[in-house]
C-alpha cells in the first residue's frame, strides 16, 4: 500500500489576480496543512513564478506585501525576464 506523505496544500481565499497598467499577475498565497505560516508566490501570464523567501504570519500580510511591492516597484518587477525568489 502506498502512503501519501505529501501534506495537503491549503490555498488562501485571498489569492487573486492583480492588474496594473493593463498587465496581470496571479498572486498565490498558500500553506501546507498543519503549517502556520503562509507562502507567497506571484505568477505571470507566461507561467514564470517569483517565490518570496519570507514566510508570512497571515494570508492578509502576504497579500499586503505583494500589493505594496507592486505599487512601489510596478508590476513589471514580476514580468521582467526573471523568475526565482525575492528576499
Amino acid at each position: 500500500m502506498l502512503e501519501d506523505d505529501e501534506p495537503e496544500i491549503i490555498e488562501s481565499p485571498l489569492s487573486q489576480k492583480v492588474t496594473r497598467d493593463g498587465k496581470t499577475v496571479s498572486v498565490e498565497i498558500y500553506r501546507g496543512e498543519g503549517d502556520e505560516s503562509w507562502i507567497l508566490e506571484v505568477v505571470d501570464r507566461e507561467g514564470a513564478s517569483t517565490l518570496f523567501d519570507d514566510r508570512f504570519q497571515s494570508d492578509q500580510t502576504a497579500l499586503a506585501a505583494a500589493i505594496e511591492l507592486i505599487d512601489r516597484e510596478g508590476i513589471d518587477v514580476f514580468l521582467d525576464d526573471h523568475s526565482g525568489t525575492i528576499h
